[in-house]
């Protein structure tokens, strides 16, 4: 890299290209300690066209709008359990339009604060599609299509990522509605045919940030990929009543425990989401009615053809740095297309990265957040503070049962410690609210006639470490709520909490977080784990 221009030279101090998460967090965190700063952002619009306000995609296409849509979700189920406790009222079918309504009205009331929150601290907010000139320097383009250019002495790359949508299955791009910003979220499972499928980009159009402000709901929906983002997608389109399937190539939640991964999926089945396992789709046709034909094909050589209303791809995330000017500093992107950083965000003299361009990084809004705010106290403040200890920090899947986790899964435990010095406590229980209100199987999961109620809802589970005086090496819970549930016990996780800091503890009767401190079956013993009663995630007496 070119040797920056003097300091006296410089525009900014920091310029900041990329306004989501982790770019506002370092860009308010920066004027805050009293450096000069420009934030740029630009949003390039989806293969369906859309596009949204300040604040990246968590709070436009992402974490924001999908958490709203999975409440509303719930409130479905809450409906059903309120006539069950007495409540009398008629009606309760789903509007999608006043859903969709109250969802963007709040997505747009966040857009302003940013902008307002960004004017407070001082920082220089432009609305232009940025680009690194090298020296120091970063091009710009206005929407008007006026062209500037400013120096920085610091220059940080917080552009996120974009859907990955396979270009070889013909029609993914064009003809089939949604992809991972047209629904909030996505990820990496799935089944994915990049190489395999003629065509994706031209037929079908579609990903995950097209859903959130969908003018019409669809009827039915394929969602490919077995990610949590594809998970959370279905888990809530099926709660409003959508017809909806799931293409997954091998397991859902690959890279979280194997066990919470089939509880959730197994609670999903028995709600109504359909699960297509080992299928890819080979070929995504518009009709002329405007509906989508996929065609599948399994491991084993079967095709199946199905019309669905609308298909979603939730392929992944590709780190959005093509057209940055990255050659101009002489940076080049890994294998996976992401930025190999040094310790706190480093590329080179004066050029930092932090999110989800970040090779070996979390794509979580969080660690960007954090990130962005420790750089800019390192670059400004003096701080000598650490890195984040990736591996200690938690995430919750929101699926219609939530699966909360920090720390290492089950298998990757057993891979790193041995088979013989792992041991897992475990319990599976029944939330006592829902237990008392017997909620009933979608008729599609039903063996028979009798087969009518959900089983346990919840699953407790600590990972815990035999040579390590049973330390607790991975804290995972499903159930309602568990994002709250779980962000409290990961401090203990953090702080290095054992077995028995989770036995010294008395609960909170009668709630689903107690379970924790009465775990004493492990998987080894050979026993049932499954509570036989009680009162939800504790004891009676």
């Amino acid at each position: 890299m070119a040797p920056l221009v003097d300091v006296k030279d410089h525009d900014y101090d920091l310029a900041v290209i990329g306004g989501g998460s982790g770019g506002l967090a370092a860009a308010k965190e920066a004027a805050s300690l009293g450096a000069r700063v420009v934030l740029f952002d630009y949003v390039k619009p989806s293969t369906q066209g859309t596009t949204w306000g300040l604040g990246g995609t968590c709070v436009n296409v992402g974490c924001v709008p999908k958490k709203l849509m999975h409440y509303a979700s719930l409130l479905s189920e809450s409906l059903s359990d309120a006539k069950k406790y007495g409540w009398e009222f008629e009606g309760g079918r789903h509007n999608w339009d006043t859903m969709r309504d109250r969802v963007q009205s709040h997505v747009k009331s966040l857009n302003f604060g940013y902008k307002v929150g960004l004017r407070k601290a001082g920082v220089n907010y432009m609305n232009a599609l940025a680009k690194l000139d090298g020296n120091g320097r970063v091009l710009y383009t206005l929407k008007s299509g006026t062209q500037g250019n400013i120096t920085a002495k610091h220059i940080l790359l917080a552009v996120g990522g974009r859907p990955r949508i396979p270009k070889d299955v013909p029609g993914a791009e064009e003809d089939v509605p949604g992809a991972e910003e047209d629904v909030p979220g996505a990820e990496e499972d799935v089944p994915g045919a990049e190489e395999d499928v003629p065509g994706a980009e031209e037929d079908v159009p579609g990903a995950e940030e097209d859903i959130p402000g969908a003018e019409e709901g669809p009827s039915s929906i394929l969602i490919i990929g077995g990610s949590y983002i594809a998970l959370e997608t279905a888990g809530f389109l099926t709660h409003f009543g959508v017809d909806t399937h799931v293409a997954v190539r091998s397991h859902v939640l690959r890279g979280f425990d194997r066990q919470c991964a089939e509880k959730i999926k197994s609670h999903m089945e028995a709600t109504g989401t359909q699960f297509w396992d080992s299928w890819v789709p080979i070929r995504l046709q518009k009709m002329p009615t405007g509906d989508i034909e996929a065609t599948l094909r399994h491991s084993n050589g079967s095709i199946y053809t199905k019309v669905y209303d609308r298909v979603m791809f939730a392929t992944g995330r590709r780190p959005d740095i093509a057209n940055l000017g990255l050659d101009k500093v002489g940076i080049t992107p890994t294998e996976n297309g992401k930025l190999s950083a040094k310790p706190y965000g480093s590329l080179d003299t004066g050029l930092h990265a932090v999110g989800d361009i970040v090779e070996g990084g979390l794509e979580l809004t969080p660690v960007a957040i954090r990130q962005g705010e420790i750089l800019a106290r390192r670059l400004f403040g003096a701080s000598n503070e650490d890195e984040l200890d990736y591996e200690k920090v938690a995430t919750t899947v929101f699926t219609p049962m939530e699966y909360g986790c920090v720390g290492l899964s089950e298998e990757a435990a057993r891979e790193r410690y041995g088979e013989h010095d792992v041991e897992v406590f475990l319990s599976e229980f029944s939330t006592l609210e829902l237990a008392a209100a017997h909620r009933s199987k979608a008729e599609r999961a039903r063996k028979d006639k009798y087969d009518t109620e959900i089983g346990p809802s919840c699953l407790s589970k600590l990972v815990c470490i035999k040579s390590q005086d049973m330390k607790v090496a991975g804290f995972h819970f499903v159930g309602p709520n568990a994002g709250e549930i779980t962000q409290g016990f990961a401090l203990a996780v953090l702080l290095g909490a054992k077995k028995r800091d989770f036995d010294r503890m008395v609960g909170i009767h009668p709630t689903d977080a107690e379970s924790f401190a009465a775990l004493h079956i492990t998987k080894s013993s050979g026993e049932s784990w499954v509570a036989a009663g009680g009162c939800g995630g504790g004891k009676c007496g």
